[in-house]
């Protein structure tokens, strides 16, 4: 499983209600079920993996993460789920205050865009970087909304969630030791998690 949906696991306790935007195939959602007796469901836009998790028996729906969360009612689940999807979606303001309304927490991942490599590779060849973590040419990313660890603290204030919990990590699973200095955190953090409620 990876990285990212493994600390998401750490998470979340044994027996929550989980919806999972952006699921992919399903491997958390199977993590979850097997190993935390969770309720866990999927939503996912791209059919082929949707229809993927559903042959492996998951509760796995086909759906946009833009316009489709207006669909489920206030407070349905314990957590809401979007691992490194945030950057893709068209809204994405709008898909984290559903996921607030339609869950009590809100656990979010996403590639760093403040991380050290990427901003030397733009500063000395002025070009969009290319790194493990951002592995595409730019015009092949489905990424449209790349944010750093600061502007997602700074979303957060705005719009009044508390983070529970956060924490940075590089993609070989070295957790930043920079819980308490977000700026550190941006600058070293390849990836970051949050754990976020209605404040």
């Amino acid at each position: 499983m990876r990285l990212d949906l493994r600390l998401i696991a750490e998470m979340i306790p044994s027996g929550a209600t989980v919806l999972d935007i952006g699921c992919g195939d399903g491997a958390l959602l199977a993590h979850l079920t097997a190993e935390k007796g969770a309720d866990a469901r999927g939503i996912e836009i791209d059919m082929a993996q949707a229809t993927q998790a559903v042959a492996a028996g998951l509760a796995v729906i086909q759906g946009d993460a833009d316009h489709d969360l207006a669909f489920y009612p206030d407070g349905a689940f314990d957590y809401v789920v979007l691992s490194r999807t945030l950057q893709a979606v068209e809204r994405p303001r709008e898909v984290l205050r559903q996921m607030l309304r339609i869950g009590r927490h809100a656990v979010v991942s996403f590639p760093n865009f403040g991380h050290w490599l990427l901003r030397w590779q733009l500063l000395s060849k002025g070009r969009m970087p290319v790194t493990e973590t951002w592995h595409r040419e730019w015009y092949e990313t489905p990424n449209i909304h790349p944010c750093t660890i600061r502007d997602f603290f700074d979303l957060c204030r705005l719009d009044g969630y508390e983070v529970v919990r956060w924490l940075a990590v590089d993609d070989r699973g070295m957790r930043a030791p920079w819980t308490r200095a977000p700026r550190l955190a941006n600058l070293f953090g390849e990836q970051a998690l949050f754990l976020l409620r209605r404040g």
